[in-house]
């Protein structure tokens, strides 16, 4: 862990010291340098722990032979309590086998007593301030760059490439994490075509922020996809994908809510989507016209063992397109500020958008929301658009 250093020039300096001679000596030496050093004295290790000093000092002179220490144990003590502080060792042993023990042990600079007047201490602290301040920097850097591995890893597990070579459906994606968070979050969705020829697809959201969220999230996905490729019937998918979240939360009170979708021949030959919703928002037919039918909605994952989700069969037209989505989407200010988009908003929305090519719409509809909403979104944002392919000239999708 790293603690914030002060940008200032004067810095605020904790003298561990029992000798009145050498105290006075210090101090009057550091005040012809620099008058605006702020200097707290104490008398021994203990007493600056007792107390709680060394928070209050950016860096601290230590006397390697004050009462209740011995050798290197006083500043071993300090480095224990405090790993980040800048400590010089001010000493009256002129040993350079201990000075290099000393810096080797973690202290900043070795100086003896006699040998340093005002000029040196000043430029010991500071540059001992200094070289606090550029680990600090560079452990945050450090721990940055760790935030940024971890987060593109958890974007591999929960934004995928959809699995749809030869199933006639075409998928566009569009994910963005909410403000709060320095990492993705625990919304996910996926697209694949299974054994049997019906294309799967699906959008989840685990409830609460976090990396644990998100890395549930990714394993869910996973999940999900592995067991569509083993040809698991449809009807059992949910159920499965239960008992996984259920074995792997790390706590009992989180759920999630999902959306899935599975395209195929209906048994009157034009293609149908059977939709199963669990707690979540349903899917958006867009054509001829943006509209939603009103599918059963079942408990969220992970609220009752023996919960069920019963489908809705929603017949597609030849041009058929549907937006599936998680509800950051729809949970931003609509045009009434006292009142969230919600779905009516959504759909208002996308049939003012309804000439934007399908490539462009998920994009393009997320800036509309955040245009209403004064701003980027609270919570993280999935949307998943499928859609009949269609083969441009040429013979390319």
């Amino acid at each position: 862990m790293t603690r914030p250093l002060p940008a200032e020039a004067s810095h605020r300096v904790l003298l561990v010291e029992d000798d009145p001679g050498d105290v006075f000596l210090v101090q009057e030496l550091l005040a012809e340098v620099d008058p605006e050093i702020r200097l707290t004295v104490a008398g021994s290790v203990a007493e600056v722990l007792e107390q709680g000093l060394l928070p209050q000092a950016d860096c601290v002179l230590l006397d390697l032979n004050v009462p209740g220490s011995s050798g290197l144990d006083g500043l071993r003590d300090i480095l224990h309590v405090d790993p980040v502080a800048a400590v010089c060792v001010l000493t009256g042993l002129d040993d350079e086998h201990l000075g290099i023990a000393a810096v080797a042990v973690g202290a900043q600079d070795y100086l003896v007593k006699g040998k340093a007047d005002g000029a040196v201490l000043i430029r010991a602290i500071r540059y001992a301030v200094e070289r606090r301040r550029a680990e600090a920097s560079l452990v945050r850097l450090r721990e940055e760059q760790l935030a940024a591995a971890e987060s593109v890893r958890l974007e591999r597990g929960l934004l995928p490439s959809p699995l749809l070579a030869g199933s006639g459906v075409a998928a566009r994606s569009f994910y963005r994490s909410g403000r709060t968070r320095s990492v993705i979050g625990g919304d996910f969705f996926d697209a694949v075509l299974g054994p049997s020829g019906t294309v799967h697809a699906i959008v989840g959201d685990v409830c609460g922020h976090g990396p644990d969220e998100a890395a549930l999230g990714a394993l869910l996905r996973v999940s999900w996809r592995a067991l569509v490729l083993a040809g698991v019937d449809e009807p059992q998918l949910l159920p499965k994908l239960q008992e996984v979240f259920v074995s792997e939360r790390h706590d009992r009170m989180l759920f999630t809510t999902v959306c899935t979708v599975a395209i195929g021949p209906g048994p009157d030959g034009p293609d149908e989507a059977l939709v199963r919703l669990a707690g979540h928002p349903a899917p958006v037919s867009l054509r001829p016209q943006p509209c939603t039918r009103r599918p059963q909605v079942g408990l969220p994952l992970g609220i009752a063992a023996q919960a069920e989700w019963e489908p809705t069969r929603l017949r597609l037209d030849p041009d058929w397109a549907l937006l599936l989505y998680t509800d950051g989407l729809i949970e931003g200010r609509g045009t009434d500020p006292e009142e969230p988009l919600w779905e009516e908003g959504l759909l208002t929305l996308l049939g003012e958008e309804r000439d934007t090519a399908l490539e462009d719409l998920p994009g393009r509809l997320v800036e509309r929301v955040q245009e209403i909403n004064g701003g980027p979104l609270v919570d993280d944002v999935a949307i998943l658009l499928l859609s009949a392919a269609r083969t441009r000239p040429g013979g390319t999708p």
